[in-house]
């Protein structure tokens, strides 16, 4: 039997079938190997396991009971099965084996701060994470995914967990012939009105929604940790009141998407659904538009190539979308309300870019002290004439 010592914790490779015929064999291996070499922890790799009897299981209760602290890891479906059906998966540790999928020259339909998501086939996608070390943020986002639905926020589930080939982690979900609405203007199937409307009354029903306090992060606390950030960056002042202006949102727990734009909204036939869930959140719809903001003019104001490149439409085609999007969000209030209102999105905004900018070395190249000098001019300017920030 293969196995490792290392850090205090004993790997052990089972291999084949473990049934009543070679059971004792097994088993007498295992101690043997682990009265040689003592440690706190004890897992037990299944990759190479193709079946396990009533025998085996019986000799992982025995090691478990000698190991308190075992665990059994890249568990194939069909063995997984087994330990499924007789409680083994709620007595230990138990990890299934994940799937390897590539992601190469497949079409990336979405986007977001945490992940790019592709489509493998005409039934199926997969979310691929930025982060390497990202099983946990995909066990947060499928809760998350989970709460939208059930609350009744049209929303892709994920089904599975993946292993990128080119490293890393994902998550597959199911969207049968879906498009993202990026691609719908893109292809000029719908005009910047018809897909603004959609989007609108999409989020109006995520904004609608009500979660537990506890279920989703708050964001306003997330922006006054933006805030806090800066507090060595920027006039005394200026700190001070956009401190006080974000402490001063009412805490409210209706349910925002937190990364809301075109690229993370698809359409399956008739149905309009909201992927990248990670980012849910609840707070002042504010919150949400500021997010927006960055995603159509903030992040490309200097440079708007980078609208080309993250949306895939033009930059002032963007802004006509923002646009729409915001008298559709606000109609019935006018044109002096629905300004002060993207004005405190705006400022919302250029906080979370300054603190972006320099969290990423802005100040060590000519272009980022560029972006860190504009960011800081409108958050002056705006500061001047935003007294509120909660928009409702």
């Amino acid at each position: 039997m293969k196995y490792q010592l290392e850090n205090n914790v004993l790997t052990l490779w089972l291999e084949g079938r473990i049934d009543s015929a070679n059971a004792p064999e097994i088993e007498n291996e295992l101690n043997a190997l682990r009265s040689a070499n003592p440690a706190g922890s004890l897992v037990l790799d299944c990759e190479r396991l193709e079946y396990i009897s009533s025998a085996g299981l019986r000799i992982i209760l025995r090691a478990k009971k000698a190991v308190p602290d075992t665990k059994l890891v890249n568990v194939s479906g069909d063995v997984y099965e087994i330990l499924d059906m007789t409680g083994f998966t709620e007595m230990m540790e138990i990890h299934k084996a994940y799937r390897v999928i590539s992601v190469e020259g497949c079409e990336v339909i979405g986007q977001g701060a945490n992940g790019k998501v592709y489509r493998i086939d005409r039934d199926t996608v997969v979310k691929a994470y930025l982060n390497p070390d990202a099983l946990a943020d995909i066990h947060k986002e499928r809760e998350l995914a989970r709460t939208a639905f059930v609350l009744g926020v049209p929303t892709a589930i994920p089904y599975d967990v993946v292993r990128i080939e080119s490293g890393g982690y994902g998550s597959v979900f199911e969207l049968l012939n879906a498009t993202n609405f990026a691609k719908l203007l893109i292809r000029g199937e719908k005009t910047v009105d018809e897909v603004a409307k959609m989007s609108i009354d999409l989020l109006k029903i995520i904004h609608s929604t009500e979660v537990k306090p506890e279920a989703m992060p708050s964001m306003k606390q997330v922006a006054l940790g933006w805030v806090d950030y800066l507090k060595s960056h920027l006039p005394s002042d200026q700190y001070l009141k956009l401190r006080a202006l974000v402490q001063a949102v009412p805490e409210d727990n209706h349910m925002m998407h937190g990364d809301y734009h075109i690229k993370n909204i698809t359409r399956q036939g008739e149905e309009n659904l909201i992927l990248d869930m990670d980012t849910l959140c609840h707070g002042n719809p504010v919150f949400e538009l500021a997010s927006m903001y960055n995603a159509y003019i903030g992040f490309s104001e200097l440079d708007h190539s980078i609208t080309k490149n993250f949306l895939g439409i033009e930059h002032e085609t963007a802004v006509e979308f923002w646009k729409k999007s915001l008298q559709l969000y606000f109609a019935g209030h006018s044109e002096a309300q629905i300004r002060a209102n993207e004005e405190k999105a705006m400022l919302l905004g250029y906080t979370r870019l300054l603190r972006r900018r320099l969290r990423r070395g802005g100040m060590e190249t000519e272009e980022g002290r560029r972006e860190i000098a504009c960011y800081k001019a409108h958050i002056a300017e705006l500061l001047g004439r935003v007294d509120k920030l909660a928009v409702g």
